[in-house]
């Protein structure tokens, strides 16, 4: 019996054209079988390089086809490429293909739509065998409290996947985390396969494949900003070496909430170097505040209004950016279908309203982290995962907080939030955006305290001292600093904005 293996890239036309001849020899000759591989074109280079090296093989091109010497047993005989399987079929068969090109090209796509058919369906299976493991940290804080029914409910990973939940505190929480497991149970949620209290430091993110990162409790209310931003450090140390140790190999790491969401990332993927492409910032919370002030003006719903941009430290100094801003279904003179869309700058005619109010609103928000609460920190954690997990909606930008690659001038090495896309289980930073760029000041302004806040928590720099411009240096020098005292918030000290204005105005420009 001659046994064949035929494998190739999904979207090969040549793994087409050759797989169709060999169904044709496997029909009509009693003694030839053919078994069939397909990879998808992300992984095929890969797949290929492995299974080369372990046969000893030099091949490079799809498809690749072998014997397999069943009488003999042993490794198989590599016969070769497309050509060589179609010389080999017309000297020992008398057989040939005549398929067209054109014909090759569809069945390529239709074989590359039913691997990716096939890859879900298999980890469906996956999933009802083995639930999605998702831990969250300071599980005893109400935004748990808040996301726990969302996760449930199957709008974030999928309606065909099951989780168990895993609440992560310390050994003080540990009555409160009780009474949520009790809530939860009876939530009756058909994909809560399980949920269970974990309160032993060493087994923290065992086999997690999300992880969900909260603020933590405090019983402290009084901080000097540099040791609020040093306690950072120990924290996500443990929590890295633990996720390096525990999680699994694909985990996913999402920040939340509204003190140091960016400082604390950039911190997790230092002690967690492994995995760090998977760690983000959350900043839709900061976006949702943005577009809900803007909602309020323009007497509309903040879902009507997208693509309003959110730069730099999530939960400090940030730029909201305007400029790319729609808003739809919007009740005027000109009406258009549910796709169209008008410039939000367009509609608001107070220009001071804009530069001044919009802005000072948005900071003091950010600096207090007032109406920034547990529902909008479970939504916009949420709303992140199931965007990681499906995709964002097509055309739309997401704000998040990313490890700069030195996109738009960003330096290197800090977690910045920037506009991006999700598709395919991972993000993509919008670099091709128009009409984007960012002023040196605002840049400076953004940047200075992100790098100082790192430097700070490694130990490099003992005082942090926020950006001041030019402004705001002449403005303290005519009058008597207050000291300033820190409340589990980072750095309510609320520049004047002097500086930005040029940059305000020209966005209504």
């Amino acid at each position: 019996m001659a046994k064949f293996v035929l494998a190739g890239r999904a979207d090969c036309p040549y793994y087409a054209k050759a797989e169709l001849l060999a169904d044709y020899l496997q029909k009509n000759l009693p003694d030839f079988r053919v078994h069939k591989i397909t990879q998808h074109p992300h992984v095929w280079e890969e797949w290929l390089k492995d299974l080369c090296e372990k046969n000893k093989w030099s091949h490079k091109k799809s498809p690749i086809i072998w014997r397999e010497l069943l009488d003999r047993g042993g490794e198989g005989l590599l016969l070769g490429g497309y050509n060589e399987f179609l010389e080999y079929a017309q000297l020992y068969y008398g057989v040939t293909s005549s398929m067209t090109t054109e014909l090759m090209k569809i069945i390529a796509q239709e074989n590359l739509e039913t691997h990716i058919e096939k890859e879900l369906e298999e980890e469906t299976k996956k999933d009802l065998i083995h639930p999605l493991q998702v831990w969250i940290t300071s599980a005893s804080v109400p935004a748990c409290y808040n996301l726990i029914p969302i996760l449930t409910s199957g709008e974030v990973f999928g309606m065909h996947t099951e989780i168990s939940l895993n609440l992560f505190d310390n050994k003080q929480a540990e009555e409160n985390l009780h009474v949520i497991v009790a809530e939860t149970r009876d939530l009756v949620a058909p994909l809560l396969r399980s949920i269970s209290i974990c309160t032993r430091v060493e087994d923290a993110f065992l086999q997690a494949h999300v992880i969900i990162i909260l603020d933590e409790n405090t019983d402290q209310e009084v901080y000097t900003l540099e040791d609020y931003i040093r306690s950072r450090l120990p924290l996500c140390r443990l929590y890295g070496y633990l996720i390096e140790k525990n999680a699994h190999d694909s985990v996913r790491v999402i920040v939340g909430g509204k003190t140091f969401v960016n400082l604390k990332t950039v911190l997790l993927m230092r002690y967690a170097p492994n995995v760090a492409h998977n760690i983000i910032a959350v900043a839709l919370g900061v976006e949702g505040q943005a577009r809900a002030a803007l909602a309020r003006k323009l007497r509309t719903t903040s879902s009507c209004i997208k693509n309003v941009i959110v730069w730099g430290n999530i939960s400090g100094n940030n730029y909201i950016d305007l400029r790319k801003a729609k808003v739809y279904r919007y009740e005027s003179a000109i009406w258009g279908p549910p796709n169209y869309s008008r410039p939000v700058l367009s509609l608001i005619f107070d220009s001071d309203w804009v530069n001044r109010q919009y802005v000072e609103t948005l900071k003091k928000l950010t600096a207090t982290g007032k109406q920034f609460g547990a529902i909008l920190s479970a939504h916009s954690i949420a709303t992140t995962l199931k965007y990681w997990y499906h995709g964002s909606p097509p055309g739309e930008i997401v704000s998040l907080g990313v490890l700069s690659e030195g996109q738009f001038g960003i330096p290197e090495g800090i977690v910045f939030s920037m506009p991006v896309k999700f598709e395919n289980g991972t993000w993509v930073v919008l670099t091709d955006l128009k009409d984007t760029e960012i002023s040196e000041q605002i840049m400076t302004r953004m940047t200075s305290d992100l790098i100082q806040e790192k430097l700070v928590a490694l130990g490099d720099l003992i005082s942090f001292q926020p950006y001041q411009s030019e402004t705001d240096i002449a403005k303290s020098d005519e009058k008597t600093s207050l000291p300033t005292t820190y409340n589990n918030q980072e750095n309510q000290r609320v520049s004047d904005d002097s500086e930005d204005k040029s940059v305000e105005e020209q966005q209504i420009n």
